[in-house]
């Protein structure tokens, strides 16, 4: 449950907040329903202003980060609705002071016309996005669940490696800021995006124990978006992963 504090803004400004909670970094995730891929007319306009929206909440609150996922290029080609992607953004970033903040780009399962489930769709679009808008900082995210389920094997020590190698050598390690640790309930590379709680899924806790661990990955911030079927799930999801990285 995310909870608004009615305190004046100056306490939000100078940060009290965050440090009384250690928010550090503080991520936000954008709306599901913005599609900045679509030339849909009324959904393209909606998603442009609905991220406006975005990162302007995040500029006024000091976010680090800000994750989108690349949207739906439906009724045309992937290089097209990338296109899209990018134009869309730069529209909505237009005349933003940005600098503070990293737009973090998230990969898809690439159910149907996703954008984003690999890599070299994610780095085309950041290599775009230094072109049209190069006053906007742009990073990625990374979904386990995401991954597992577009077909990297991360579930496998070796899958785990050569997943890390390739995300390296596309993106580059340095500009995955961001992951979300979620167990999967589909299989491997079913193209299914459902979240599992942690340990519970096809990934498996060794699996999670792995990923934790990996020198590349632990010093990164981890975000669950596991279920909360019942009161508490949240808490026992966070525990699972910190015992992952304890025993």
């Amino acid at each position: 449950m995310v909870r608004f504090d009615s305190r004046p803004r100056a306490d939000l400004g100078n940060g009290a907040l965050r440090q009384r909670h250690d928010l550090f970094p503080l991520v936000i995730h954008t709306s599901y329903l913005i599609n900045l891929a679509t030339l849909e007319p009324v959904i393209r306009e909606k998603s442009i202003e609905c991220f406006r929206g975005e990162l302007e909440r995040a500029v006024a609150i000091g976010a680090e980060y800000l994750v989108i996922h690349p949207g739906n290029y439906k009724g045309q080609t992937l290089h097209q609705g990338i296109a899209g992607f990018v134009l869309g953004m730069a529209e909505a970033a237009a005349g933003l002071d940005t600098s503070g903040l990293t737009v973090l780009l998230e990969n898809t399962v690439g159910s149907g016309a996703q954008i984003g489930s690999r890599f070299e769709e994610l780095r085309m679009v950041r290599d775009l996005l230094a072109r049209e808008a190069p006053e906007s900082r742009v990073g990625y995210g990374l979904d386990t669940c995401h991954l597992f389920a577009s077909g990297f094997d991360i579930a496998t020590e070796a899958g785990l490696e050569s997943t890390l190698l390739h995300a390296d050598e596309v993106l580059g390690l340095a500009n995955v800021h961001v992951m979300h640790a979620n167990d999967s309930k589909g299989g491997l590379n079913s193209k299914l995006d459902r979240h599992q709680n942690i340990g519970q899924g096809k990934i498996g806790p060794e699996a999670f124990r792995r990923i934790l661990r990996h020198p590349n990955l632990r010093e990164k911030p981890f975000i669950l978006e596991t279920p909360v079927d019942e009161e508490g799930d949240d808490k026992r999801n966070v525990q699972a992963l910190w015992g992952m990285i304890k025993d």
